[in-house]
């Protein structure tokens, strides 16, 4: 399979960047996106020309390092997958595909395809934990919890914070990735107690990171990876005007 590539290119955050083109020829349908991305960066070797510098670790999903915008969609074509997850068998032979970071102001470009998103960072040390004493481990029937209950908070806590969702979102929301992590430790009964608190906490990093408002337009769930609910925002929204009260 041969296909045209359009690049993003940015040699650091307060440089110019543009889009650059590339010819890649043998490309096995059975490739990932991202070993498709290796083949080309060996290429390039090879020429001895600069390597596209891009975000990844685990390469199964896992860990939300890998990310950015393939033909305008974040982590590319597909549903519930990331970056890594996508196949080359995706695309047909002569495609042209267009690849850019996540555009955000709360991610700065670092170089090519790849972002900062310590903004996720910031946000959780703020509050996205639970202040508890660690001890012995505790018997795992020791706190009844219902089970809708848990299974909304494990739903939630699959997010990797890869941000996708602000990537999509046309205001660059953060609000799935936070409502995420409040309706994972929300709907807990360990973390209930410190609730009222961490949801304000967590609002005003997010705000203060520069990411937008939610309007929605269902576009973050829409390119979750792990399909991550709009119904935690609700929650989230839910949450804050009681912690106001």
């Amino acid at each position: 399979m041969k296909l045209n590539l359009k690049v993003w290119r940015q040699q650091n955050n307060s440089a110019k960047g543009k889009f650059v083109n590339y010819k890649i020829d043998d490309v096995s349908e059975h490739m990932s996106f991202l070993e498709m991305l290796d083949v080309l960066n060996e290429e390039l070797i090879k020429k001895s020309e600069d390597t596209i510098a891009f975000d990844h670790d685990c390469r199964e999903g896992i860990c939300g390092s890998c990310g950015f915008m393939i033909n305008g969609r974040a982590h590319g074509p597909g549903s519930g997958i990331a970056t890594c997850q996508l196949h080359m068998r995706s695309f047909k032979d002569g495609d042209t595909i267009i690849i850019e970071p996540f555009r955000a102001e709360g991610f700065p470009v670092i170089k090519d395809l790849m972002i900062d998103r310590s903004a996720f960072d910031r946000i959780l040390q703020v509050g996205g934990y639970i202040s508890a004493k660690t001890g012995g481990i505790p018997d795992g029937n020791a706190i009844p919890i219902k089970k809708e209950d848990s299974d909304l908070s494990m739903d939630a806590a699959a997010c990797i914070g890869c941000g996708a969702c602000v990537a999509a979102c046309p205001n660059s929301s953060a609000m799935l990735f936070v409502s995420a992590k409040i309706s994972h430790l929300g709907l807990l009964p360990q973390g209930k107690i410190e609730n009222d608190e961490r949801v304000i906490k967590l609002v005003a990093q997010m705000d203060e990171e520069k990411f937008g408002s939610c309007s929605n337009t269902y576009a973050c769930e829409a390119e979750c990876p792990k399909e991550i609910s709009v119904t935690n925002i609700a929650r989230l929204n839910k949450y804050f005007i009681k912690a106001n009260l």
